[in-house]
């Protein structure tokens, strides 16, 4: 128990914060794009009902959600250098994932790409997986 403890007290929980912070900060400024394209734009809003009305738009979601997690990743591969990845690390870069998403949902900005749902949890865990394959260990 104590050997958890130490791991997870060791762990770059700052560089996972700021990660989370930059992944999230990037879909919100995607989703406030698509607000603003959506208010200012008839032929953007027509292309966003078109896209998210069809079949397609139930996957945009989950897509969203591994594009985060491989992004995540991305990052911690091209920040880190005092630290080594693990399978322990990349769990924990889900759950702070899925905090930024817990705290983006208090924000008034209506969740077009990604919110904090089991869709979500999977997606980010899927992505995290996908590109943090060579951390498994």
């Amino acid at each position: 128990m104590s050997n958890f403890l130490r791991r997870f007290k060791l762990l770059p929980w700052r560089e996972m914060l700021q990660i989370s912070a930059l992944v999230n900060s990037i879909v919100v400024g995607l989703e406030l794009f698509l607000a603003w394209g959506f208010i200012q734009s008839q032929l953007f809003r027509n292309v966003l009902k078109l896209l998210f009305g069809s079949s397609l738009g139930m996957l945009i979601p989950f897509a969203i959600a591994v594009g985060m997690g491989a992004l995540a990743v991305y990052f911690l591969e091209y920040w880190q250098q005092q630290f080594l990845l693990n399978r322990i690390s990349l769990w924990f870069l889900v759950f702070c994932i899925l905090l930024g998403l817990l705290l983006k949902s208090f924000l008034p900005i209506p969740p077009f790409l990604a919110s904090l749902s089991e869709t979500a949890l999977i997606g980010v865990a899927v992505g995290v997986f996908w590109k943090g394959r060579p951390y498994w260990r």
